[in-house]
């Protein structure tokens, strides 16, 4: 797969989060790859997206870079969106917050095999503490 159609392969797996459908994620992601040098399996991946869905109801994943080499892609994604749930460790407090996500893919085969997600956590927290602690 070049560049090119790696980009829009790409897109179209984050259009399928935004869309929520993550109940299968086989066209994107292989049946076992690796997440932050953990191997899992595409249910568990798939189920690790659809838990912050259901923690975050209008989580949306907006790509605001994106850098295609080869088989690998980098994207800087933002979130601007309200935790109805507990995440990361933080109780909901009501509040819309913002944070990033800097992930790393190896794509094989045109699939997912590797990931390596950053999230700013320092920002989550800062965002989800509760103003009376």
């Amino acid at each position: 797969m070049d560049s090119l159609n790696l980009e829009d392969h790409y897109r179209q797996y984050i259009s399928y989060l935004n869309d929520r459908k993550t109940h299968d994620l086989s066209d994107f992601v292989h049946e076992e790859l690796t997440y932050n040098d953990k191997p899992i399996t595409r249910v568990d991946y798939q189920n690790y997206i659809a838990d912050d869905i259901a923690r975050i109801p209008d989580l949306y994943f907006d790509i605001h870079h994106l850098i295609v080499s080869d088989n690998h892609v980098a994207s800087r994604i933002q979130f601007n969106c309200t935790p109805m749930k507990d995440f990361r460790g933080n109780a909901p407090n009501g509040e819309k917050i913002s944070f990033v996500e800097h992930v790393f893919y190896q794509f094989e085969d045109g699939k997912i095999r590797q990931v390596w997600s950053l999230l700013d956590d320092r920002a989550i927290d800062a965002q989800m503490k509760s103003t009376d602690q």
